[in-house]
């Protein structure tokens, strides 16, 4: 099957040129608590969305689904509504999953689950070290439908210099294993443009295939809206860009005896993007 490919956006526009182009899932994100503390100095996206963006996006796409990131469970403060009344918001706009990111106990899940009380579908993004040591309680949880692997924050966690490195040592292995046995979708990390990223986009695109992930997110990279202003460009970068994933999935799926090879490559270029080459 090929992966449910997801984009970060809340101009309607930008998100009508993706639908159209092939990707699955809108992503709105409205995460600000506590992410500009621990990202600082990163070079990472501070979307900024806020509630009414799900509004909008859902007027604007018929087919694609659309993923509401709200923030980590909180009571209410000041002018933030708690984490219930984000997720009443995140629904009542017309979100299709919502995503639970930064926890690190069963309990906060748990307290997710309750809250969309089977509304949505339900996605934890599973990105603090807690997260991963607390897991096998945490997928006890009924009421899980996907799960998310947050490859950046979770890299800060464990101290890493390159977000893939939790590719090469493990982690994502592991856990993936984990899903699997529970039967619960997964994915993980980002994709940029075929033949683009520190790590080529097709070596992440095999790792998916070998461990049975089902979705990504497609990186800011793969079309930097900030950076460019024409919609022809934008439209004709969404639609190449994800006709050579479409290709490249198709010919991975067919032929499974790269896999032992495709992870020895990524080994070595992350030792070589990190300085520990052996």
């Amino acid at each position: 099957m090929p992966l449910k490919l997801m984009y970060i956006t809340n101009r309607p526009e930008i998100a009508q040129i993706a639908e159209s182009a092939g990707v699955d899932r809108i992503f709105v994100d409205m995460e600000y608590i506590g992410k500009e503390k621990r990202q600082n100095g990163l070079d990472t996206v501070m979307s900024r969305h806020s509630f009414e963006d799900i509004k909008k996006i859902e007027n604007s796409v018929f087919s694609s689904e659309i993923l509401a990131r709200i923030n980590p469970i909180h009571d209410a403060f000041e002018k933030t509504p708690s984490t219930e009344e984000e997720i009443d918001m995140a629904i009542e706009g017309g979100a299709d999953i919502i995503m639970l990111p930064f926890f690190k106990t069963a309990y906060e899940v748990k307290r997710f689950i309750e809250y969309v009380d089977g509304r949505v579908r339900t996605m934890p993004l599973v990105e603090t070290p807690e997260a991963v040591e607390n897991i096998d309680k945490i997928l006890d949880i009924p009421g899980i439908d996907e799960i998310f692997i947050g490859l950046n924050d979770l890299s800060i966690g464990y101290g890493k210099k390159f977000m893939f490195e939790l590719l090469a040592d493990g982690t994502v292995e592991d856990l993936a294993y984990k899903f699997r046995k529970k039967n619960i979708p997964f994915g993980f990390g980002g994709i940029a443009s075929i033949g683009k990223g520190m790590l080529p986009s097709e070596n992440i695109i095999v790792e998916h295939y070998r461990l049975g992930s089902s979705s990504a997110i497609l990186s800011r990279s793969f079309c930097n809206v900030n950076q460019i202003s024409h919609l022809g460009v934008i439209s004709s970068t969404f639609v190449n860009g994800i006709r050579q994933i479409r290709d490249y999935e198709a010919e991975v799926s067919h032929y499974s005896d790269f896999f032992k090879k495709n992870t020895e490559e990524i080994k070595e270029t992350i030792s070589s993007i990190t300085g520990n080459e052996k």
